[in-house]
């Protein structure tokens, strides 16, 4: 032990990167939790827990400096440095200071740090820290449900895939635990999670996807399930099927990663699809679920993308009319195949190729709420008077409506930043489960 710390003190969590990362953090907020250890800010707190990302050098930059400024507060806290640039570069970021420790096991964490502030955890010895009932310990009303970690796949921007390792999955028993404990905490609608999504395989039962998301619908409570983000070749006719026939209970949006609309970018990518099985995933969901909202990623500025392949791009993303699309700018990162590729882009070309990508999803993500004026759908209020639509929009809501409800509205009117005016209809009871075919 570094020297006695008030475990009153409380431990500040700092997240950075993707919801997977997100998720684990609330993982370890749980765990403190129960232990009775309050989260706090930064300035207050005995530790300080960082979960790094490294999906971009810009993003493992921002680690270094997120656990160089916990490392150097005043009260000299504990600094655990956990997640993927962890995992890939523990020696360096041991290095940037006294108090940091290096933990690349995320389900360890808590334990570290209970260790460091002499507290057991079953909580025995700190009173009264846990926090008031909530979807979850850090606030969030829609839970994220980690069911799947790791790539096999080797994309040649990526160097995810070496910090996480190879894809595997969490047990259906251990989903449905986790979904229905979501439940039991309030929360109306939870998000599933993962690395690589769709290749959820349960070991040794050949259950997939669409499979859980029959249990998942069958065997628990929850009101509404949504997917995060999913490789277009795991987008099945099952998987949309089940959407379909869900009545809702599984939000109809898929959040398809694209990367480029250009087959030449793809192939250099090494993607695992062409724009023409991308093209026949979007008709199948459009197919079996009329109003389906779609969203994805795109990458601008891949070495080797000319002008004609960037406009190709774009083409590609107008036809798939997008109601969210996140745009990035390709980042050099050391260690991937793409780092030495021949044809770098200006930096200067890729932030112009940048806001015209964003240009155009603003575009798209506003053609397409105005679609959705008429209609009817069920919003999550996550703040007083804002909620969440079933396709990802945001929805001004009476601000009476109690935050975590789910509530019926009539999509009356779209503003210009396309948020969406939600006229109540009714406040649902939870759904009565329904049975649903496991073929």
């Amino acid at each position: 032990m570094r020297g006695a710390r008030d475990a009153r003190s409380g431990v500040a969590l700092v997240n950075l990167g993707c919801r997977v990362n997100r998720v684990e953090l609330d993982l370890m907020a749980s765990a403190l939790e129960r232990a009775g250890v309050p989260l706090v800010d930064e300035a207050e707190a005995a530790a300080v827990v960082v979960n790094t990302c490294a999906v971009t050098a810009e993003a493992e930059a921002k680690t270094r400096k997120a656990v160089r400024r916990a490392a150097l507060l005043p009260q000299a806290p504990l600094v655990v440095a956990t997640g993927c640039v962890a995992s890939l570069f523990a020696d360096e970021l041991a290095g940037l200071g006294p108090n940091v420790v290096v933990e690349r096991d995320k389900s360890r964490v808590a334990g570290v740090v209970l260790a460091e502030l002499d507290v057991p955890e079953d909580g025995s010895s700190c009173e009264g820290a846990a926090s008031a009932l909530a979807p979850t310990p850090t606030g969030r009303t829609r839970p994220g449900i980690k069911i799947q970690d790791g790539c096999d796949n080797r994309c040649t921007y990526c160097i995810v895939w070496r910090a996480r390792g190879r894809a595997r999955s969490l047990a259906p028993e251990a989903v449905l635990d986790e979904v229905r404990a979501a439940c039991a905490r309030g929360a109306r609608e939870v998000v599933l999670t993962g690395i690589n999504l769709g290749s959820y395989r349960a070991e040794g039962e050949g259950l997939a996807l669409p499979g859980l998301l029959c249990r998942i619908l069958d065997e628990t409570d929850v009101e509404r399930v949504r997917l995060s983000s999913i490789e277009p070749p795991d987008v099945t006719e099952e998987l949309c099927r089940q959407i379909a026939a869900s009545d809702g209970r599984v939000a109809p949006f898929l959040h398809v990663c694209l990367q480029s609309g250009c087959d030449e970018t793809l192939r250099r990518m090494a993607r695992v699809y062409r724009t023409d099985l991308f093209r026949r995933v979007v008709e199948t969901a459009r197919r079996h679920v009329p109003g389906v909202s779609l969203g994805t990623d795109l990458i601008v500025g891949f070495p080797g993308e000319t002008d004609e392949e960037f406009e190709r791009s774009l083409d590609f993303c107008r036809e798939m009319r997008f109601s969210r699309m996140h745009v990035f700018r390709y980042s050099r990162r050391p260690g991937t195949p793409a780092a030495t590729m021949p044809g770098q882009v200006d930096p200067h070309v890729s932030a112009e190729r940048s806001r015209r990508a964003r240009e155009l999803a603003e575009g798209m993500r506003l053609e397409e709420a105005r679609r959705l004026v008429g209609s009817e759908d069920l919003v999550v209020v996550q703040y007083p008077g804002r909620g969440v639509s079933g396709g990802l929009f945001d929805v001004t809501v009476d601000p009476g409506l109690p935050v975590d409800s789910l509530v019926r509205v009539r999509l009356a009117a779209v503003g210009a930043d396309a948020t969406l005016v939600g006229e109540t209809l009714s406040i649902p009871e939870p759904p009565a489960r329904i049975g649903y075919h496991r073929g």
